[in-house]
């Protein structure tokens, strides 16, 4: 393995971390701007993005236990954004 392309994995890792953090940051500007907590779309939209860019980073560097928290978190991620699209398109049938 040669420095550079370890060096363009830590960038992978780190910009996966950013993203993954980065959906806290997005979940409490909006429960801030409506005085209320809320998740938006876009939380489980960069919780998905994040966690593969992750999951990606943790086989990389052959880590199971990082892998086995990402894989599952992606699950959960797909489940709850499977949830919201579905309730999405409820409302707009029924409207």
């Amino acid at each position: 393995m040669s420095i550079a392309s370890s060096s363009i994995w830590l960038v992978v890792g780190l910009a996966g971390q950013v993203v993954f953090v980065g959906r806290f940051l997005l979940q409490w500007f909006y429960s801030e701007r409506r005085k209320r907590s809320v998740i938006p779309m876009a939380f489980w939209y960069a919780s998905l993005l994040g966690g593969a860019i992750l999951l990606a980073y943790a086989i990389y560097k052959r880590d199971p236990v990082f892998i086995v928290g990402q894989a599952g978190g992606l699950l959960v991620y797909l489940r709850n954004l499977q949830f919201r699209l579905r309730e999405r398109r409820q409302l707009g049938s029924d409207g």
